[in-house]
């Protein structure tokens, strides 16, 4: 047993594991040969969505076979809770222009789509060539429109999950998996 199961064990707000590390190492490395084919000519600029998509940025970045750049935004409709308050704000805004970019929107999770429906508003505002999803996690059924992802890592149950950049109160991100979140 390693460090992270010995954690996540002695924690009672960790629940059982949704993705194990190993799944999440597999899927991401399939999701960045698709990236990379289908990206072939005209590389992306991925744009990140913070904090949640850090993790999951940083390992698909290094799957796919291409040139590179970076952004980040920051965008809350949780605050410290556990639902969204259906708010969405911008946090952090990016540094780079988009116009005339392929952009690849890297999000952590899609949980209703109203994050994801903003964010897509806001950045197809500022002219991009292109402009496709690549999302981690969708939880099934919560999204009220379809959320239109090209690239999806997994389909979990909608419960509350942490872990791989996922959190609550800014807690459990660094856990190498995904777990249901038990506590209150």
């Amino acid at each position: 047993m390693d460090a992270a199961e010995e954690a996540h064990i002695a924690d009672p707000n960790l629940g059982t594991v949704v993705v194990t590390a190993a799944e999440l190492e597999q899927r991401i490395a399939e999701l960045g040969q698709r990236v990379t084919a289908d990206y072939e000519g005209r590389p992306p600029l991925l744009v990140g969505v913070l904090k949640g998509a850090f993790v999951f940025m940083s390992d698909l970045a290094r799957a796919i076979r291409l040139p590179l750049e970076f952004d980040f935004m920051a965008v809350s409709s949780y605050g410290s809770a556990t639902k969204t308050s259906g708010v969405v704000r911008i946090v952090k805004d990016l540094d780079l222009d988009l116009s005339d970019r392929h952009v690849l929107l890297v999000e952590d999770i899609v949980d209703s789509g109203l994050t994801l429906s903003y964010v897509r508003r806001n950045l197809l505002a500022r002219g991009p060539a292109s402009l496709e999803v690549c999302a981690l996690l969708v939880k099934q059924g919560l999204q009220k429109a379809d959320p239109d992802l090209r690239y999806v890592g997994f389909t979990i149950p909608p419960e509350f999950v942490v872990g791989y950049g996922l959190d609550v109160g800014e807690r459990y991100r660094n856990l190498p998996y995904v777990c249901r979140y038990m506590g209150q």
